[in-house]
């Protein structure tokens, strides 16, 4: 199976009459490690007597969509990258509320750091644009590790390890057209460790080497899939569903309400 998308309650900074509501439910959805580390975040936060408050979480191909849409015309002025591109869009990207943390950004980037979660920027400045942005990358940091060594070419990194990510969930990602299992194939690969050059979907000698190496027969994509899916949930089992929570059909992910 692919890494599943659960259901996560958090605050968030919005409100209904006056009174502050939940993340609203199209957005809260996360992969079972991401849903872990921000419960962990939370409960250390409030232990320091602030909280973890969210504005963005999960977003679907049509809401990152949107926020690029925002970002090209000037609505927004943080840069959004097109669908394909976003942790948003796979459940392991999160906005938070910096002012709740009552804590120094600094030491937050810490604490987070302790639980696999990482900032996009360089540096702990609370006023620097998407300050407030962190991700859970899991095993797909591996890609980028992977792209930012060379190994990859095609892509930047960060967007090489958004797209892993992606398609971990079953999500489309539109620069592999009809390629996505492939994709996919590809990507899992490079997360257990083999080289095959970039992915980008195309089945040739170098991923039919990797294949060879994880100890995967060649034969037809879905039966390659399903190989790696099961290394990957043996390699990397936090990523996977546990069994007492929601999980969310990957199929209808566009339409999560």
């Amino acid at each position: 199976m692919r890494t599943p998308l659960v259901r996560v309650v958090m605050p968030s900074i919005y409100t209904k009459d006056g009174l502050p509501v939940p993340l609203p439910s199209r957005m809260a959805v996360a992969t079972p490690d991401t849903r872990r580390a921000l419960l962990s975040l939370r409960a250390a936060l409030q232990a320091a007597g602030g909280d973890l408050i969210l504005s963005d979480l999960f977003r679907s191909y049509d809401m990152q969509l949107q926020s690029h849409n925002d970002y090209v015309t000037g609505k927004k002025s943080a840069f959004s990258p097109p669908p394909g591109g976003s942790m948003h869009e796979a459940g392991r990207g999160f906005d938070l509320d910096l002012a709740a943390l009552r804590i120094k950004l600094s030491d937050f980037w810490d604490l987070a750091n302790e639980l696999g979660v990482f900032p996009i920027i360089p540096k702990p400045l609370a006023k620097a644009s998407e300050a407030w942005h962190f991700d859970v990358r899991g095993s797909h940091a591996l890609v980028y590790d992977y792209y930012r060594a060379g190994q990859g070419g095609n892509m930047k990194p960060y967007t090489a390890m958004a797209a892993s990510a992606i398609l971990a969930v079953g999500i489309r990602v539109d620069a592999f057209g009809d390629r996505q299992d492939e994709a996919f194939l590809q990507s899992g690969l490079v997360r257990l460790g083999y080289g095959l050059g970039s992915i980008d979907g195309n089945i040739g000698a170098k991923t039919h080497a990797a294949l060879q190496a994880a100890g995967i027969p060649i034969g037809p994509v879905p039966d390659m899939v399903t190989a790696v899916e099961h290394q990957l949930q043996t390699k990397f089992p936090i990523e996977f569903e546990p069994p007492e929570l929601m999980v969310i059909d990957r199929r209808n992910v566009r339409q999560v309400a």
